[in-house]
Parts: structure tokens; C-alpha cells; sequence
């Protein structure tokens, strides 16, 4: 019984590091997505056209100065598309740092965002 017990728990630790190791070695924090990709290839979104993009069939959204486009993701999206869409074509630092409720959003989630980069928010307008 003592070495189940063991084995038990070494493979716990062994789970909880493996975790850790990947959070920390393989996912790009948010801000690093702009770093990821070429500085010359992103686009200047002025906020006049982020907020012609605030619907279901074209959902842009800037976080952290950068402009994402959401639109295909909103279905596979874990919350009803309502949560995206109030957010459509506007600045969602906050929404997105906080989820509405002062929860970040997970590692794998920022993963995801260097996926749908499409450019920089212009910061002069």
C-alpha cells in the first residue's frame, strides 16, 4: 500500500511540473505576439475602421495595442457568442485582462492570439 502510495504521488508531482514546464517554456505571453510576428507585415488599424468590424461576421478587437480578428473563433469560443460580440470593434484590453469579472484569461488562451494578429492599433486618433 506504502508504494502506491508512493507511486501516487510522484506522478502528481510529476503532472504538476510537466504543467508548469509548459506554461512557462512553451506559451507567448500577449504582448509578445506583436514581438512574434514581423514588425513589417502588421498593418496600422486606425480605431475608425477597428469599430466598422462589430459584428458577428467581422469581429476585430484590440488588445494591448494590437488588433486581432475574431470572427472565426467566435463559435468555438467556450462561452455564448454574446460574450465576444460585446466587445466587437472596440478596444478589449480590459475585457480580455479580466473576463468581465477580474479573471485572466489562461495561458493557452494567449497562445492562441499571435493566430489571429492582423496589426497595430494606430495610437495618434
Amino acid at each position: 500500500m506504502n508504494q502506491f502510495l508512493y507511486t501516487a504521488f510522484v506522478a502528481c508531482i510529476a503532472g504538476i511540473v510537466s504543467i508548469w514546464l509548459y506554461a512557462a517554456l512553451i506559451v507567448t505571453p500577449p504582448q509578445a505576439a506583436a514581438e512574434a510576428a514581423d514588425e513589417a507585415s502588421l498593418r496600422t488599424i486606425s480605431k475608425a475602421e477597428l469599430a466598422r468590424h462589430d459584428h458577428a461576421e467581422s469581429c476585430w478587437k484590440a488588445i494591448d495595442g494590437l488588433v486581432y480578428d475574431f470572427t472565426d473563433y467566435i463559435p468555438e469560443h467556450p462561452t455564448p457568442p454574446a460574450v465576444m460580440l460585446r466587445w466587437c470593434g472596440k478596444e478589449a484590453s480590459e475585457a480580455y485582462h479580466t473576463k468581465g469579472y477580474g479573471s485572466p484569461h489562461s495561458p493557452a488562451a494567449d497562445a492562441m492570439l499571435p493566430d489571429y494578429l492582423i496589426g497595430r492599433l494606430e495610437t495618434n486618433n
